[in-house]
């Protein structure tokens, strides 16, 4: 255990055991700035608080610590040998803090950067779908720079009449994920995606199928929904119990996603274990307010609009499977939301997980501190990524293990 020392009446180092982990660096910050200038006043306007605000800090701090760091005279204070022997650890302590900070900001910025080079393509493609050769190439441009996971095995399949790629890792679990990409319903491919999909099969250790869904705007709405309603269908057909899949969809293919769960519902067909979607953009009509952001890619209300019309084909979007924030939603599995706390959709994303909470799903939301539109793209050397892509495995094994404990029982 670790010692902190303080220096006795003979200048004798006494150890003390390791301090409490309620001392808060506000209060470390009140004590040096005190100490600094033997004034609670000065040291109060300092810190931007009130005199008897910043007394309180003191006397926790003491309390904590245990001991008296200043004598208290009527019109002056001084430190104790106590709070002499504090003063230069706790000057030394938020130094280093700072440049930890600064390193990471330093750092931070650089990722964000890199991030930003690598959207480059995408967000300076035309939004307008007329131009689709060129939106689809900046799409496969992005996800060509990456590869799958060493050890992933890729396989092309029919599943249920769909093109799709099968993910598996080295030594799967009994269970499965479909994929839904993104790519604003316009662009994607499950090539592109061998990456991204290949991590989440790695990271939980199961199979996944990416599917090549059909594209707008040759192929409006509801063609996307019916190949992956398709797709989920065939892996009921070819023996995989519903309690071992996972519907996971990133963007646009979080929102297809949604649309497919839906649908299940409405047909009465057996509900998947859970849902994961990722920076889900669920709101086609454009309601929601989308404030301006600094990100690499501005998902902008324009850019979401082009994609929405090209998607809807001119069909109206009342219909309940495209409008998860407005339709109810009881019945539906556990779901799982990744947001990014830079991204122009994270209010959208913030309402479904209230909606879904409202309508009693039992629904999570993970914010991560990150300034772009799915994140997870960059898992080779964003460590938020890392961080995400940890969290999708052990939510994928916790529910296909919870799923299939309940069926165990059941049966």
């Amino acid at each position: 255990m670790s010692q902190t020392g303080v220096v006795d009446d003979n200048r004798t180092l006494l150890g003390l055991p390791q301090a409490p982990d309620a001392i808060e660096l506000r209060h470390l910050r009140a004590f040096v700035a005190v100490a600094e200038d033997l004034s609670f006043s000065r040291a109060a306007q300092r810190l931007f608080i009130t005199q008897p605000a910043l007394s309180r800090q003191i006397r926790a701090l003491e309390r904590l610590v245990g001991c008296d760091l200043f004598r208290r005279a009527a019109h002056r204070i001084e430190l104790t040998l106590a709070g002499e022997s504090l003063l230069a650890r706790a000057r030394a302590l938020l130094a280093d803090l700072d440049d930890a900070i600064t390193a990471t900001r330093s750092v931070g910025g650089e990722l964000t950067a890199r991030m930003a080079r690598l959207w480059e393509p995408w967000a300076h493609a035309s939004a307008d779908a007329a131009d689709l050769d060129d939106v689809r190439a900046a799409a496969e441009e992005l996800h060509l720079r990456f590869a799958p996971p060493p050890g992933v095995t890729v396989t092309p399949v029919i599943a249920g009449g769909v093109p799709a790629l099968r993910l598996t890792p080295e030594k799967p679990r009994d269970a499965t994920v479909l994929h839904l990409h993104g790519g604003g319903y316009i662009a994607g491919s499950a090539f592109g995606y061998r990456h991204l999909v290949g991590a989440v099969a790695a990271a939980a250790q199961v199979p996944a199928l990416v599917i090549d869904y059909r594209l707008a705007p040759e192929h409006p709405y509801p063609a996307a929904l019916h190949d992956a309603m398709n797709a989920y269908l065939w892996l009921l057909d070819t023996g995989i119990d519903a309690s071992k899949i996972i519907i996971a969809g990133d963007s646009s293919g979080g929102g297809l996603a949604m649309s497919l769960l839906i649908s299940l519902r409405e047909r009465d067909i057996p509900m998947p274990a859970a849902a994961v979607l990722l920076c889900p953009w669920v709101d086609l009509d454009g309601r929601t307010q989308r404030p301006p952001r600094e990100s690499p890619i501005l998902f902008s209300p324009e850019r979401a609009r082009h994609f929405a019309q090209a998607y809807l084909g001119g069909q109206p979007g009342d219909d309940p499977a495209l409008n998860p924030l407005r339709t109810e939603l009881t019945g539906l599995p556990s779901i799982l939301i990744h947001a990014a706390s830079g991204d122009s959709v994270l209010q959208e994303a913030q309402l479904l997980a209230k909606h879904g909470k409202e309508c009693g799903v039992d629904t999570k939301i993970r914010i991560f501190p990150v300034a772009t539109h799915t994140f997870h793209l960059f898992w080779t050397f964003l460590p938020e990524a890392m961080d995400a892509l940890d969290d999708i495995g052990r939510y994928i094994h916790h529910r296909t293990a919870t799923n299939s404990a309940a069926t165990a029982d059941h049966g």
